[in-house]
């Protein structure tokens, strides 16, 4: 096989296995001009764009993003959507707006609540819970997000944050003597001074956004309320943290006993011993965990944290407590709440399950694929004579991303909770013949029609194959990685050269050292500069990863293996300023650098 610019064959990376090889040409840029656009192709003034121009600025605007799609590796977004312009262009001619509650009709008629409602479902079996029915608590309600996952986790921590505070919720009806749709908080809790106080835990390795939602949300970190009220007694030594540790690499050996060495899910351990330190205090509780959705594209072990919180829960009255209100009533519930940040795990996790408990897929998973749904249940047994064991269902809220997994034209997708935990909305637009349930008032009403036309289009075998294929495409990168290590060692004649290659179980994404600019912008890579060891520069590390989504093909990562080897792919010797910390959400001066300078992508 020959060379084409200068780049080594794939043949040429294929003989690295035996022997060095060094490419013929040492002249070769692995990104040619690139289309660019300014923005002075895109001026707009009080005369509108000439007709001649206007045609000319979307054709370059059309080539530039198809060029970038051709190329995409860098996020976790689906680019495969071609079948969504034969199928929906006919209801770009209307405005639909799903304004209101998905599941009452509302004044505005050109909706597609139908479609929401039968995506809500799906998701909700899928899930393992029970469909939406009115008046049914254990029912699964939820709805259509205008943004990503980033707004399903707001509305969740805005939910529970309300929830756990005892303001009213919308089922309590008749149970209570207040004015309907009032927005009230409980009574005092005697002799439980932070009953109404919930503390947030979540890992270091969670996405950027989560700090901005409870930041608007003014919900203190663990590591906000110890340094306020417990200065002196972090269960964990030391100063608190903002957030919970992630997990250390399976094998530590005496360089890598560091979360930034690790998969990047949450330390269960740390996480129970933060817990256990605030509950006992009455502190009701809000944990986040990540599913498939961090940089690493970890998976949080919900299960683990589900049965060894249970205990702690049900030790200190969190498992059902009452709520009292000024004028009588009362309501009992529960005092803490676990959302799952499923924005593109949540999506594909499900039918991986499937096909490694169906042998005629082909497919053994690394390990375990874990539990995260509606479906846990974990048992506190309190041992105290005459008291059965109870099974509590564990997860409170799960938020999908529509355009990762499933693919849209724009950000999109789900959140799904439970009737027994939805809140009475603070006011009532009465203009819109619908209960204002939902975060956004006017909500995309052509998104539901692009994730029911994905949906109606991949039956199970269909979604089963794909989530597979991006497993063995995952297993494929990190094989041609090593390919290009090797090359680069024999090449420098170092065999201690570091591609700094990795890859957490299950995950989609894979790990390595940032390629040159223009490698980056080809390829849309996202980039983080991370430093492994704390107080340590000389550990920093400049790394770029790659998704593996249903769409990517094997030719696409040959090239960019190909594209890898190229003369000035990687520079061995870089160096660029440290990134500064993130912030105490106290506007204190930090006491530890964050590892990462980015989180992923929302």
């Amino acid at each position: 096989m020959t060379q084409i610019d200068g780049r080594p064959s794939e043949q040429t990376i294929e003989r690295t296995r035996e022997e060095p090889v060094i490419p013929a040409q040492q002249s070769w840029s692995p990104a040619p001009q690139q289309l660019s656009l300014t923005d002075e192709e895109f001026e707009l003034g009080p005369n509108g764009v000439p007709p001649d121009k206007r045609f000319r600025a979307l054709n370059r605007l059309a080539a530039f993003l198809e060029d970038k799609r051709d190329h995409m590796l860098g996020y976790q977004v689906t680019e495969d959507m071609d079948a969504y312009q034969e199928d929906l262009s006919r209801f770009m001619k209307m405005h639909c707006n799903n304004l209101g509650d998905p599941f009452q009709a509302g004044g505005y008629k050109v909706n597609t609540k139908p479609l929401e409602r039968a995506v809500l479902k799906y998701f909700t079996k899928l899930w393992h819970g029970i469909p939406y029915k009115a008046g049914k608590k254990d029912s699964c309600w939820g709805y259509g997000l205008s943004m990503g996952a980033t707004e399903g986790n707001l509305y969740a921590m805005w939910n529970a944050r309300d929830y756990l505070e005892g303001k009213r919720l919308l089922s309590s009806g008749d149970t209570l003597k207040i004015q309907p749709l009032s927005y009230v908080a409980p009574m005092a809790a005697e002799g439980k001074d932070h009953a109404y106080e919930p503390v947030i835990f979540y890992s270091q390795d969670t996405h950027y956004s989560f700090a901005k939602a409870i930041r608007v949300l003014k919900l203190p970190t663990f590591g906000q309320m110890g340094r306020d009220r417990y200065p002196n007694d972090c269960p964990l030594g030391g100063e608190w943290p903002d957030e919970v540790p992630s997990a250390l690499p399976p094998k530590t050996g005496k360089d890598d006993q560091y979360p930034s060495f690790g998969p990047g899910s949450i330390d269960v351990d740390k996480l129970v011993v933060l817990v256990k330190f605030f509950a006992e205090k009455g502190y009701p509780i809000i944990v986040n965990l990540n599913y498939g959705s961090t940089f690493k594209c970890a998976y949080d072990d919900v299960r683990a944290v589900s049965d060894r919180l249970i205990t702690v829960f049900g030790d200190n009255g969190l498992i059902s407590r009452d709520v009292e209100y000024e004028g009588g009533g009362s309501e009992k519930r529960r005092g803490f709440w676990i959302h799952v940040d499923g924005a593109l795990g949540a999506g594909y996790m499900p039918f991986l399950d499937m096909a490694a408990k169906d042998p005629k897929y082909g497919y053994e998973p690394e390990v375990d694929i874990p539990e995260f749904d509606f479906g846990l249940k974990s048992t506190y047994d309190s041992g105290l004579p005459g008291e059965k064991p109870v099974n509590v269902d564990m997860v409170s809220s799960i938020a999908l991303s529509g355009h990762k997994w499933m693919g849209a034209p724009w950000p999109c997708g789900i959140l799904v909770t439970k009737v027994k935990y939805q809140m009475q909305p603070p006011g009532q637009a009465e203009y819109i013949g619908s209960l204002d349930t939902t975060f956004a008032g006017s909500r995309n009403g052509f998104s539901p029609i692009v994730m029911w036309d994905h949906l109606a289009q991949h039956p199970d075998d269909r979604q089963i194959s794909k989530a597979v294929h991006s497993q063995r495409m995952a297993a494929y990168l990190v094989e041609k990685l090593k390919m290009v290590e090797k090359y680069w060692r024999n090449k420098n004649e170092d065999d201690t050269l570091d591609l700094f290659i990795d890859r957490t179980p299950l995950a989609i994404t894979v790990r390595f050292r940032r390629p040159n600019p223009d490698i980056v912008a080809k390829y849309s890579l996202s980039t983080v500069t991370m430093r492994m060891i704390p107080d340590d520069d000389t550990s920093i590390r400049h790394l770029a990863h790659a998704f593996c989504m249903s769409f990517t093909t094997q030719d696409r990562i040959d090239t960019f293996a190909l594209d890898l080897c190229g003369d000035d792919a990687f520079d061995f010797d870089e160096t660029t300023p440290t990134p500064q910390p993130s912030p105490r959400f106290d506007a204190g001066v930090p006491m530890a650098q964050s590892p990462f300078a980015d989180r992923g992508f929302a």
